[in-house]
């Protein structure tokens, strides 16, 4: 189905007698009302990304493996590194939130070009922060199986290995092949689903702005 902004700027630009026409103000108020509901969903997409996982943490069969809990008690530097995405995730949240009130205000075809590519700009910036996380946690476990013998004897035990028969240098090259492979594969497709939820939302906010562009020509 043709979208209904295209079909109604076409049937202004033809300006055709059988067929409504629509003034500057009515096509650009649409295009605004388009942008504000697109910075709403943003805002509701990163909300959501960072409320659902925190829900099964609060579960008590999550909260009692002893992986977690062996991790969480190996230093203040995983807690420090939590602190710290964490903090930074709401502020991307709060900058969300500012991005859809300034949006939504009715502004001129310019002023709202300009909130678009604020937008568009401060999406991107988070997707890089968050991508570039999960790069950071997986190198703290590598990092903590290379230099501790403690580390890698929690991580063993928490997965419930306790197999003391193998080699711990032979164990710690394989945990951190997998650590690394696992950390690879995982912001991999932790992208994937960036460019499909935050993509999508991205490029109609893109095609907003190149017909507020036309429309100023």
């Amino acid at each position: 189905m043709m979208d209904e902004l295209e079909l109604l700027k076409k049937d202004w630009q033809k300006k055709d007698e059988y067929l409504p026409k629509l003034s500057y103000d009515e096509i650009h108020n649409m295009i605004w009302e388009k942008s504000s509901s697109i910075v709403k969903w943003i805002l509701i997409i990163s909300i959501l990304e960072i409320t659902l996982p925190n829900l099964i943490y609060l579960s008590p069969s999550f909260r009692e493996d002893e992986f977690f809990e062996n991790v969480s008690n190996f230093s203040s530097i995983f807690i420090a590194v939590n602190i710290f995405y964490y903090s930074i995730v709401a502020l991307y949240i709060y900058q969300f939130y500012r991005r859809y009130k300034e949006i939504s205000v009715l502004a001129s075809a310019k002023n709202l070009m300009h909130q678009i590519i604020k937008t568009r700009k401060t999406v991107k910036h988070y997707i890089i922060f968050c991508l570039s996380m999960s790069l950071i946690f997986f190198a703290f476990f590598i990092f903590g199986v290379s230099i501790s013998d403690e580390f890698l004897r929690d991580i063993m035990a928490g997965m419930g290995d306790n197999s003391k028969e193998i080699p711990l240098d032979k164990i710690r090259t394989t945990a951190i092949w997998v650590l690394s492979i696992g950390g690879i594969l995982f912001t991999a497709v932790a992208g994937g689903i960036y460019f499909l939820l935050y993509g999508l939302l991205l490029r109609k906010l893109k095609k907003n702005y190149k017909e507020l562009k036309q429309l100023e020509v």
